[in-house]
C-alpha cells in the first residue's frame, strides 16, 4: 500500500493495477453584512462530502468515480472510464466536466477563492457523453473534445430531454512550457467553444450571487406565456494564464448566445462575463495551476515552529445580460441587467491537505449600488481537507 498526501492507494509490482482512494470535505461559513432587512439567513453547511475511487486496469483503462453526500443527498459528480490509447489519445466515456471552461476544468480541491466566477455560471458544468482528450508534444499543446447531452449555462444533467446534442471542445497552448528557466514557462493560452440544441424552459438558466448564492436574474417561464428556448445555443471562451513562482494569474471571457421564444416573439439573446484574478503566495511557495494547490514548505507545527503557507488573492468579474432581455420582456420581473463582483481573499495551508480561506466579496448590479437592488457584501470562510 502506497500512503501519500494524494491518498491512499494499492499498486502492482508492475504498475499495471492501481486503486487509490481519497476524499474531500468542505466546511463553510457565509455572513451577509449590511443586511438590515435580514433578507439573507447566515449560515454554516457542509458543501461537499466526497469521496472517490480512481484506478487503473490493465495499464490502458482508468476509472474515476466521485459521489458527493452533501446535504444528505446522494449526487454523482463523475463517473467515467477512460481508455489510455496514447498519451495524445485518450477516449473517456461518461459523465464528467464539459470540456469548456478554464475555471470550471480546476480541480474543485483547489479552487482558489470560495466560489467559481461570474463565467463559470455561462459554461456547462457535468453532462454525460463521449469525450477524446490527450498532450501533444510532451503538453505543449493540450486538447478535449466531446459529444454531450447538453446542459445549460453552469448546470449538470443525469440525461436529457431532446434528440439533439453539444459538441464541445477547447484547446490548449503552453508555448514555453518545456523551456525549464523560461520566465514565461507558466503562460497558457486556451481557447473553447460548443454548440447544441436548446429548447424549453429547463434550458434556461437563473444566475445567482457568487458568495451568497442569491439570484439576481431569471427568464419569465410562469404563466401562460412563458419564455422557452427555441434554438441552437453557441458559446465560445478565450482564456489566458501566468505562474511564476509566487505569482498566478488569469483572464477569462465566456459568452453564451441562445434563440429565445415568448409567443411569436423571438430574439437571440446573448449572455457574457468576464474576470480578472491574480494571487501571491506570500511565503514563497509556487502557485500553479496544475491542480495540486499550494504545498507548504513547512507544515504547520507550532512546537516546531513550522506556520504552514498563505497566499493572498483577488478579482474583478462581472455578468452582463442583454438589452434584449428585457426590452422584448423575456426577463423576470425585478431581474437585473448586470452584476459586477470585487474580491479578496487569504489563504493558509496549514498542510497540503488542510487550508482555511477567507473571502470578503462585494457585488453591485446595474452599476447603481443603491439600486431597486442594493448592493450585497458578503464575508465567507471555508475550511477543507483532502487527500
Amino acid at each position: 500500500m502506497l500512503v501519500s498526501q494524494d491518498g491512499f492507494a494499492v499498486e502492482s509490482g508492475n504498475g499495471d493495477f492501481r486503486l487509490q482512494i481519497g476524499l474531500l470535505v468542505s466546511v463553510d461559513g457565509r455572513f451577509a453584512l449590511d443586511d438590515d432587512h435580514e433578507q439573507y439567513v447566515d449560515n454554516f453547511s457542509v458543501s461537499r462530502v466526497r469521496p472517490y475511487l480512481r484506478g487503473r486496469i490493465a495499464r490502458r483503462i482508468e476509472f474515476h468515480l466521485n459521489p458527493d453526500f452533501a446535504g444528505g443527498t446522494l449526487v454523482v459528480q463523475d463517473a467515467y472510464v477512460d481508455s489510455v490509447l496514447a498519451p495524445a489519445f485518450r477516449v473517456r466515456a461518461g459523465k464528467g466536466k464539459t470540456p469548456f471552461g478554464f475555471e470550471r476544468l480546476h480541480s474543485d480541491s483547489n479552487v482558489l477563492f470560495m466560489e467559481r466566477a461570474f463565467p463559470t455560471a455561462l459554461v456547462p458544468n457535468r453532462d454525460i457523453g463521449v469525450q477524446v482528450l490527450g498532450d501533444i508534444s510532451g503538453g505543449v499543446v493540450s486538447y478535449l473534445a466531446g459529444v454531450m447531452n447538453g446542459v445549460t449555462d453552469g448546470g449538470s444533467a443525469e440525461g436529457d430531454n431532446n434528440d439533439g446534442k453539444d459538441v464541445a471542445g477547447r484547446v490548449i497552448v503552453r508555448p514555453f512550457s518545456k523551456r525549464a528557466d523560461a520566465p514565461l514557462r507558466g503562460l497558457g493560452l486556451g481557447l473553447a467553444g460548443s454548440r447544441g440544441a436548446a429548447t424549453g424552459v429547463l434550458a434556461l438558466p437563473v444566475f445567482r450571487t457568487q458568495t451568497l448564492q442569491q439570484p439576481y436574474f431569471s427568464y419569465a417561464i410562469t404563466g401562460t406565456n412563458p419564455v422557452t428556448a427555441d434554438g441552437t445555443r453557441s458559446r465560445y471562451s478565450p482564456q489566458v494564464w501566468y505562474f511564476h513562482k509566487a505569482f498566478g494569474g488569469w483572464a477569462e471571457y465566456v459568452k453564451t448566445t441562445t434563440p429565445l421564444r415568448r409567443g411569436d416573439v423571438t430574439s437571440d439573446i446573448d449572455h457574457q462575463a468576464w474576470q480578472v484574478a491574480a494571487s501571491w503566495v506570500l511565503t514563497g511557495e509556487n502557485a500553479t495551476d496544475a491542480g495540486i494547490g499550494v504545498r507548504p514548505r513547512r507544515n504547520f507545527d507550532f512546537g516546531a515552529g513550522g506556520w504552514g503557507a498563505f497566499q493572498i488573492a483577488a478579482r474583478y468579474h462581472a455578468l452582463a445580460i442583454d438589452d434584449r432581455a428585457f426590452a422584448l420582456g423575456f426577463a423576470a420581473a425585478g431581474a437585473s441587467r448586470k452584476a459586477e463582483g470585487y474580491t479578496v481573499g487569504l489563504r493558509w495551508y496549514a498542510t497540503g491537505n488542510l487550508w482555511y480561506t477567507l473571502n470578503f466579496e462585494r457585488t453591485v448590479f446595474d452599476d447603481d449600488p443603491r439600486g431597486s437592488r442594493p448592493a450585497e457584501n458578503g464575508l465567507a470562510f471555508r475550511t477543507q481537507f483532502h487527500f
